[in-house]
Order: C-alpha cells, then sequence, then structure tokens
C-alpha cells in the first residue's frame, strides 16, 4: 500500500530502510496540509529527530527555540492555550528529564493539546551511552496525571499513532527509536486504536506482552516456539502504556495463566509495572515475569548487541518462555480461593 505524503511515495518496502522518525515527518507534513493549527517545535534536533522536514514545508509553523528543552516545552504550552496544536520532537531523555518539570507543570497540569514525538528511546542510541539512553522515560510519563503514552512497534505503527494522537485530547507522549528499528506491520490498515492492546497472534499456553522494538521479536519467537516447542503462545501489542487495555490483560491471565512482559525499558515502572498491577488489582494468580533492562544503567554498544545482551531478541525470548512454562504453579480454574 503506498502512501502519498508531502510529494514522495512510501510503502511497506521503504519503511524498512526509513527510521520510525523519518515516516512520523512524513505523516506530521500529511496532516499538516489537513490541520492548519498544526505547529512544530524542535530544540536544535530537527534533522535528528526528522520534524525538520515539517519546517522545510512549513516554515511559518515551526519554531526551533535553541538547545532549550525547558523552554521549548514552555512555548508549546502557550501555543496550545493559544488555540495551535503543537507537535514537540526531542530525544527521549531530553524529554523526560531535562524538560520534565515543563512537561509536567505548563503542560499537563493545564491538560494542554501538546503532542511530543520522543525519539531515541530506550537503549536505541547504543554507542551514544548512558547520558543518551533513556529507560526511564516510560515510567515517568505515565505518573504524570493526563499524559496518554503510546509506545509504537515500528515506522507503521508510528504514523498510526501520530494520526491518531490529532484527534485525541490533552497530551500525548509517543515514544520511539532511533531509526531502522525492522518492520511488523505491512500497513496500517490493521484496526490501531489508543487504548486497546493489538493481538500479534492467539495462543493458550503462555502470554508475552510487548511494546515497541520487542513485538517483532515476541512474534518471531512465538513461531519458534510453535514449531520446536508444539507451545501456543499469545503476543499482545500493548502500543498503549496509558489508559491500559486491562481488559487484554485479564482476558490473557484467565486462558493463559502464564505472562510475560518484555520492554526496552528498567523493569521497574514501565510496561512490566503497569500490567503486574492489574494482576494484583484483580487478586487472580498466575505465573508472571517482567523483562527488560535491569537495574542499572546500560552498556555501550550497537542496539542490536545490547537488545540480545539485555534478553530482548528472539532467541532469548524464546529461552525465557521455556524457562516460565518450566515452573510449577497452582492451575485452580475454578478461582474459588482467590480474593
Amino acid at each position: 500500500m503506498a502512501k502519498e505524503v508531502t510529494g514522495t511515495t512510501w510503502t511497506v518496502y521503504d519503511a524498512n530502510t526509513m527510521t520510525q522518525a523519518e515516516i512520523y515527518g512524513s505523516v506530521l507534513c500529511e496532516l499538516g496540509e489537513k490541520y492548519p493549527k498544526i505547529v512544530g517545535l524542535s530544540a536544535d534536533l530537527a534533522k535528528s529527530t526528522k520534524i525538520g522536514v515539517f519546517g522545510d514545508k512549513f516554515p511559518d509553523r515551526f519554531f526551533n527555540v535553541g538547545i532549550a528543552e525547558q523552554n521549548m516545552f514552555g512555548v508549546a504550552a502557550g501555543l496550545a492555550k493559544s488555540g495551535l496544536l503543537p507537535f514537540v520532537s526531542t530525544m527521549a531523555a531530553f524529554t523526560a528529564m531535562r524538560g520534565l518539570e515543563q512537561v509536567r507543570t505548563d503542560i499537563c497540569y493545564q491538560n494542554l493539546n501538546v503532542k511530543i514525538i520522543a525519539t531515541h528511546g530506550g537503549v536505541s542510541f547504543g554507542a551514544a551511552g548512558t547520558t543518551h539512553h533513556c529507560t526511564e522515560d516510560i515510567s515517568i510519563m505515565r505518573s504524570i496525571a493526563n499524559m496518554t503514552v503510546i509506545v509504537p512497534a515500528d515506522g507503521i505503527e508510528t504514523a498510526c499513532a501520530v494520526r491518531a494522537a490529532v484527534e485525541w485530547p490533552g497530551p500525548v507522549y509517543i515514544r520511539i527509536g532511533r531509526g531502522f528499528e525492522p518492520t511488523y506491520y505491512q500497513s496500517e490498515d490493521y484496526g490501531f486504536r489508543i487504548g486497546k492492546a493489538q493481538t500479534i497472534s492467539e495462543g493458550t499456553d503462555i502470554t508475552l506482552i510487548c511494546c515497541g522494538i520487542t513485538v517483532l521479536q515476541a512474534a518471531e519467537a512465538a513461531k519458534m516456539l510453535k514449531e520446536q516447542d508444539g507451545l501456543s503462545v499469545r503476543v499482545l501489542n500493548m502500543h498503549t502504556i496509558k489508559p491500559l487495555d486491562e481488559e487484554a490483560i485479564m482476558k490473557a491471565v484467565l486462558e493463559t495463566r502464564r505472562i510475560i512482559t518484555f520492554e526496552d525499558h528498567n523493569i521497574f515502572g514501565g510496561l512490566g509495572s503497569a500490567v503486574a498491577d492489574v494482576i494484583a488489582k484483580s487478586g487472580k494468580g498466575c505465573a508472571f515475569e517482567k523483562a527488560g533492562i535491569p537495574d542499572c544503567y546500560c552498556v555501550v554498544g550497537y542496539p542490536e548487541d545490547l537488545y540480545c545482551h539485555y534478553g530482548l531478541d528472539c532467541d532469548s525470548i524464546v529461552n525465557k518462555v521455556r524457562e516460565v512454562m518450566g515452573r510449577d504453579f497452582e492451575e485452580d480454574e475454578s478461582w474459588e480461593d482467590e480474593v
């Protein structure tokens, strides 16, 4: 399926060589034609985050504030108060930490209609090291009132998230990688909805709940486990961390009784913690484990090597599933002894 965007045509085949940011930049230009109130903001990273293509197309609707992230979010709040629709883009580390006070107080406290595209999330900036890795942002952003948090699986889903964010009221945080993350989806026509998980594969033995780059890896792992172990593995793409699809989580608990979460984020406070909260609140028992970045500052290396190092690649997911499947736990189908 081809898309006509800002004078160029891209297809799913192009998506394999385009970064998530390049796709979102193209989609934002397309939306800019339809929504004249959209404005773009950058803190001297227009080229790196790809929002610069919007600035090239709409120079009168684009503002580069320089290396001043806090000021950028304050300006975005003011533009939103004036009735405009700001899209702000900088690296995740600069959004969730350097500019956090302004995101929280200027934007979220007033529940303003500001959309934040945070690039270079997780360990996707690999060799840039600890200062530019961002493995805390999901935890931070989901704890802020009024904030919607989305972690797309690939460039196609990023396009869907950006389109959906335009119509979604209030602040939205869309977290993407640095670039060249492999594409899972073949087109935008798969029914993306904010707050609704996507079932990648059905299964009855165990459920893998994923977001971001781990979605493709889990999907491939599920195929391997079916072929090699005869396991029926359910995979959920939990692209929206807040609001969370609690119904999909509880359906998985009741039907598979084994849950593992996978995320390119610290295991404390992110997707895994959000899922654990739902399970704990339900009073239902299951075998559960969180997989992600341990409580540490990540080592330096190529992103693909880091995903393997921290157990987020396909082979590591296969091994983790086999480990959890080997555990004993009480399977009381009646639930009568549960709280």
